[in-house]
This record gives structure tokens, sequence and C-alpha cells, in this order.
């Protein structure tokens, strides 16, 4: 799989929304030997982004595009992007 098409999945994922796993495990030294003492497993849920679904559907209409009308929305897109950072 190409990159442009695992960019595409990954933002189609948290348009939809996903949940995530985290397992944490602590050891000790028994006889010599590492010994599982504690494991915790934490599940995330992950909301739908709506940055993301709307990229996603800003891409379909992006592919017919002339390179003006795409140069006017990477500026755009990159206003946004600032705009986010400086909250």
């Amino acid at each position: 799989m190409e990159n442009r098409e695992k960019v595409k999945d990954a933002l189609a994922k948290c348009a939809v929304g996903l949940s995530a796993s985290e397992v944490t495990e602590e050891f000790a030294v028994e006889n010599g030997e590492l010994k599982l003492i504690k494991k915790k497993v934490t599940r995330r849920e992950i909301p739908p982004d709506l940055k993301a679904v709307k990229m996603l559907l800003d891409a379909d209409v992006l592919s017919s595009a002339t390179d003006e009308e795409l140069a006017e929305e990477r500026e755009k897109l990159i206003k946004m992007l600032k705009e986010d950072n400086c909250d």
C-alpha cells in the first residue's frame, strides 16, 4: 500500500473514531529471573474527528480542482492549523 493510501486510511479511522489499547506491565526479579507481577490494560475510545471528516469530503472536491484552487485551499488549511495551535 502506498503512503498516500495509508494516510487516507488513517484519516478515515480518525473521521469515524476508534478505540486503542495500552498495556502496562511491571516486572520484578525473583530467584534471578524476571517475573510479571502486574499487568494493566487500558482501553480508550477516541471520538470521531470532524476535521478529518471535512478533509475526506474536501479531498473528493479537490481532486478535480485547479492549481490556483489548490493553492487557496492550502493557505486556508495552514491558517486553520495556526489558529488551532494558538489556542
